[in-house]
């Protein structure tokens, strides 16, 4: 015989609650946007509720797979530098003294606390030709005059760059301080260099981790709003950018529905992945 009593409904809040801002927050404005992605635009500013699947045939014209392009090649790029940044400067952090450590991990948070709209003027200002650091390589003799650097892909790189690091870092740091002395002692003992005990030991040890790494850091670049604008160029928006432009600009509300649909999918298979990527990692 069952004697367990019923439990009362304030035992269900610690699930209940999460799942109810999850259903206010995320799932109601998702499903309005699918379903307005499938309106047809007819007028600035207004839309008809008739079924139709010309915007997301819009997605497959050859202006908006350039967008796509673009926008993912420039998520490549920064995740793939910001990696080769972050991967061995966090290596080099774990085995320096704590209050080496203590100091740039204290950096690398103010630097997260910064927006990215005081970031991307700062970085504008610093790549101008007025007051940029074009002056000063023509005090030292490099170039004859003052250049400006932005906005160009060279200064959106450098400046998403800038505040995908620290992430990647934050990320990759508490991994690596989990790494036993005792295998690069070990290798070294079999008579591998400083280097190739980090390129054949270190690096082979923490793939998946890179590789979570860098999906992140993909969902991070895809979804950066300010940056383009304030260091890019028109051909160097992302699929973030456009949304806001045919939504704001153009009027076009259901085209920029079905951008929002499928930036938002794209990120949710990314997420997926750096889950899967996450559990691989624990079971090693």
């Amino acid at each position: 015989m069952n004697t367990r009593q019923p439990q009362s409904l304030i035992a269900y809040m610690p699930i209940l609650v999460p799942a109810l801002l999850l259903t206010v927050f995320f799932v109601m404005p998702f499903g309005t946007m699918i379903v307005t992605s499938f309106y047809e635009n007819r007028s600035i500013g207004a839309a008809e509720t008739a079924f139709t699947l010309a915007n997301y045939q819009r997605l497959l014209s050859p202006f908006f797979l350039w967008l796509v392009t673009a926008s993912f090649g420039l998520a490549f790029g920064v995740a793939a530098i910001s990696i080769l940044i972050a991967f061995p400067f966090s290596y080099l952090l774990v085995n320096a003294p704590r209050s080496t450590q203590v100091g740039w991990l204290i950096f690398m948070l103010s630097v997260l606390s910064l927006s990215e709209s005081i970031i991307g003027f700062a970085w504008s200002t610093l790549l101008s030709r007025t007051a940029g650091i074009s002056n000063f390589f023509v005090l030292i003799g490099l170039v004859d005059k003052p250049a400006s650097y932005a906005p160009g892909l060279g200064a959106l790189l450098t400046g998403v760059v800038y505040t995908a690091v620290p992430y990647a870092v934050l990320v990759l740091y508490p991994i690596l301080s989990r790494v036993d002395p005792h295998i690069e002692e070990a290798a070294r003992t079999l008579g591998l260099s400083p280097l190739k005990t980090f390129l054949r030991v270190i690096l082979p040890m923490h793939r998946n981790a890179i590789v979570t790494t860098f999906l992140m850091l993909l969902v991070f670049t895809l979804g950066t709003y300010l940056m383009p604008q304030i260091l890019g160029r028109p051909q160097h928006w992302t699929l973030s950018v456009a949304i806001s432009d045919q939504a704001l600009v153009q009027s076009n509300i259901p085209f920029a529905a079905a951008l929002a649909v499928f930036l938002v999918v794209v990120t949710l298979v990314i997420v997926l992945a750096v889950i899967q990527f996450g559990r691989k990692e624990q079971a090693i």
